[in-house]
This record gives structure tokens, sequence and C-alpha cells, in this order.
């Protein structure tokens, strides 16, 4: 199904999102996928309306014909609009649900420490779901053990125990009743 560019992107033989973006992230292959889209046909035209070498304007447009943005020969160039749509229409691959999650924890945990918070209600609960797990299901914790463990997690300056262990209550990851705390869930 055409030819696929060396530089990879295509996804059970159709154009990725990725790809499309590999194809026009560069200036000179911008230029010259628009004069293209504005009616150039050839080679020399495109070079006069953008004003670029024409060794540059070839090398462009085999980079473009090899992603499946522009199709023809010389004298006929056209942007292969079908070929777009198709790519408009491919979803996007799934990211495994970890990815992100790990990003999160990289980004505000070092060596079992807050480096810090998220203001971003989903990522901030990624972070207190991590923090939630140094206390084991069922057992029921008094208040000053609670701080200690989140005393550690603070160490960094990354938050203080005492807003951290309310964000756990309020995020429903912890219980309190009567000064006693345990954790909710598995």
């Amino acid at each position: 199904m055409g030819v696929r560019p060396a530089y990879g992107g295509w996804q059970g033989g159709r154009m990725t999102a990725q790809a499309l973006a590999g194809a026009l992230a560069d200036d000179v292959r911008r230029q010259v996928f628009a004069a293209i889209a504005l009616g150039d046909a050839d080679a020399p035209a495109v070079a006069d309306r953008t004003g670029l070498p024409a060794r540059q304007v070839l090398t462009a447009i085999r980079r473009l014909v090899d992603a499946g943005l522009v199709a023809g020969g010389d004298g006929d160039l056209r942007v292969d609009v079908e070929r777009l749509r198709e790519a408009a229409r491919t979803p996007a691959a799934p990211r495994p649900a970890g990815d992100a999650t790990d990003r999160v924890l990289r980004t505000f945990v070092r060596d079992d420490r807050l480096t810090g918070l998220p203001a971003q209600r989903g990522r901030r609960r990624v972070v207190l779901a991590h923090v939630a797990k140094s206390f084991e299901p069922g057992v029921r914790y008094p208040e000053r053990e609670v701080d200690e463990v989140l005393r550690r997690w603070c160490e960094r300056g990354g938050s203080d125990h005492a807003a951290l262990r309310r964000y756990l209550i309020d995020e429903q990851l912890l219980a309190r009743e009567q000064g006693v705390y345990w954790r909710i869930g598995d």
C-alpha cells in the first residue's frame, strides 16, 4: 500500500499521526508541502514560490512522497488528500495506563520521598494512592503513627504531613474516626 517511509510511523499499512507530524516537522518540508497544497505542481514552481534552492526542494518532495503526503511526479505533484483523510480517521495507538502513572510517580516521588504534590487533581490522586500503600489494609493506626509515616514522605519538603493526611482523607484513601486511621480499599 504505497511506499513506506524509512523513518517508520506506519501502523497496519496506515500513516500514523506520529509519521504525519514527523514528515512536517522540518521547516523546508512544511514550506514545500504548503506550496504544493497551494497548487504548485512541479519542483521549479515550488522553488519559485518558496525561494528555496532546487536541491532542497527536490529532497523535501522526495521525503513528502515517501511519507505519503504528496502524490504524483514532477509536473503532477499534489497533496494526497485521501491519505490525509485516512490518517485523520486512524485512531491513535492506546498507551498502557502504567506509562502515565509511572511518569507521574517519577516526577513527584524520589526514593520514597515526595518532591512535590501535583496541582492537578488526577495526578495528585496517583501520588496519594502511592503514598497510601504505606499503610496495610485493615490495620488501624493511631494518628501519631500516621503522622510519623507521612513525615518521612515529606522530608524533602514536597508537602507537609498534615496537608498530606487531609488529602488522603479527602480522596478516601484513608478513613478516620476518633483519632484512628485505616486504609480504604485493597
